[in-house]
């Protein structure tokens, strides 16, 4: 088996709650093989698709909004699960991870595996900051996303990978 084993941590840290994800990607520095690929994106569905390929393992951390919410809530996903989750036909704009997710399947673009970690969030405000039942959350969705890369890693160098 080849490939890399990518983290995309999603989000902007200047959007309170919707930092989670680049929060985690600093978090899991040191704390994972040299070898991953650590990465934030602001989500962008074609910048998303240019950073993986067919052969990799992508982990995805980020702050969802769920209505009615429940703020500080893990969920993770697989690639199946996340696609499901599109509101409506993938196009070229206006996408979320669901739909970036759908338009990398039709575009035969989706890597070997994906695990999406992510959290639900409270206040998608401007500035800096976590609220604090995501800010309670982070160490156990940091704590899932180095359980899934150390997981990978290990599938990838077993001699049966």
């Amino acid at each position: 088996m080849t490939g890399r084993v990518v983290v995309i941590g999603v989000g902007n840290p200047y959007r309170r709650d919707d930092g989670a994800g680049p929060a985690v990607v600093e978090a899991l520095r040191g704390q994972v093989p040299e070898d991953t690929l650590l990465t934030v994106s602001d989500g962008e569905p074609g910048r998303m698709l240019g950073l993986w390929d067919a052969q990799d393992t992508v982990v995805v951390a980020e702050t969802v909004h769920a209505h009615p919410g429940s703020p500080g809530r893990l969920h993770t996903l697989d690639a199946e699960a996340t696609a499901r989750c599109a509101s409506g036909p993938a196009s070229s704009h206006g996408l979320g991870l669901g739909e970036t997710v759908a338009l990398a399947a039709a575009l035969d673009r989706m890597p070997r595996e994906l695990v999406v970690h992510a959290v639900q969030g409270a206040d998608f405000g401007l500035g800096p900051g976590l609220s604090a039942p995501v800010l309670a959350a982070l160490p156990e969705l940091v704590h899932r996303v180095a359980a899934t890369v150390h997981a990978a890693h290990l599938r990838l160098r077993s001699p049966s990978g």
